[in-house]
């Protein structure tokens, strides 16, 4: 059986397959466009981007499909809270709406974090933590959170807040400093390049609040070692290790506070291979592959397979 993902987040249009008996995803994404220079877009600009790149990211989809469609998923939200909403999911949700009816196909309607935390499991291989307990961080531009993951019979996950920014996300800090060196937007796979070719030795101290952490002043440190003259590789790299040092403090704190547990790593920042190199050397942890780190609609696509069998199939 085949099962359809959408997926139209702040920055991303994606669609996707999965395929339930070879456990295979398929998927197609578009990056919203964002002129040079500017670190994002208003919501009503996202909305009509997705508007125009949905329909071609579908087609593109199945173009090498050939099968029946079992049912169809779709982010509808940020999160799984009261009051979360974007304007930019309901161009996803309208579509997956459309495509059930005329297709008389159930609909199941997920968040937009619960699909990353769906895509680091399936990428890394570890679906047997569906059903149990375990601690995901889900980092990117729009988010910068730790939960505790426990089943769920009707979302498949329920999730409990268990640490965050108390500022700026990760991903925003990462394409403020990136744009700051004069890179395009979204700047963090060029600013993990230039970051490489540093050799720093970079101390980083950062503030955190309990289980909180506070990431603004990373902004202001790495601003001013600019201006004063330091290499665009050495305030990348500067820029990365803080960010490193941010998650892995909080990650050893929630876990001291609420016990050992398996970990996950989700979320576009978390495909940068310094931060992911440090982190895998402290924690037993698994992360989303590169390719399914950053928005995409292959988690939805599995959750859409999973809350199928378990609500239509009865197992």
């Amino acid at each position: 059986m085949y099962f359809l993902g959408i997926d139209t987040s702040n920055y991303t249009t994606s669609a996707a397959i999965y395929d339930s008996e070879n456990k295979v995803v398929v998927h197609k994404k578009m990056l919203l466009p964002v002129k040079q220079g500017e670190c994002g877009l208003r919501q009503s600009d996202a909305v009509f981007h997705h508007v125009q790149q949905l329909p071609k990211v579908i087609d593109e989809l199945f173009s090498d499909f050939h099968g029946d469609i079992t049912a169809v998923g779709v982010s509808a939200k940020p999160r799984d809270v009261e009051g979360s909403y974007m304007p930019c999911f309901t161009v996803g949700q309208g579509t997956a709406k459309i495509l059930s009816q005329v297709l008389n196909l159930p609909l199941y309607e997920f968040s937009h974090q619960n699909g990353h935390i769906a895509a680091a499991l399936y990428s890394s291989k570890h679906t047997e933590l569906v059903g149990k307990k375990f601690l995901a961080f889900h980092v990117s531009g729009g988010t910068t959170e730790s939960v505790i993951v426990k089943p769920h019979d009707e979302n498949i996950f329920q999730v409990e807040l268990v640490g965050k920014t108390l500022d700026l996300n990760a991903g925003q800090l990462i394409d403020r400093i990136g744009v700051m060196l004069g890179l395009g937007f979204p700047c963090g796979r060029e600013l993990e390049k230039l970051a490489l070719k540093s050799s720093a030795n970079i101390k980083a101290k950062v503030t955190l609040k309990d289980t909180d952490c506070c990431l603004s002043g990373i902004e202001n440190i790495c601003r001013k070692a600019f201006s004063e003259g330091t290499s665009r590789e050495d305030v990348s790299l500067m820029c990365l290790k803080y960010v490193e040092k941010a998650v892995s403090g909080m990650c050893e704190r929630i876990l001291s506070k609420y016990g050992e547990m398996p970990v996950i790593f989700a979320g576009g920042v978390m495909s940068d291979k310094i931060i992911r190199d440090s982190l895998s050397a402290k924690f037993n942890a698994y992360f989303a592959e590169p390719e399914f780190s950053a928005d995409n609609a292959g988690g939805t696509a599995f959750l859409t397979y999973l809350k199928h069998k378990i609500w239509v199939q009865g197992f």
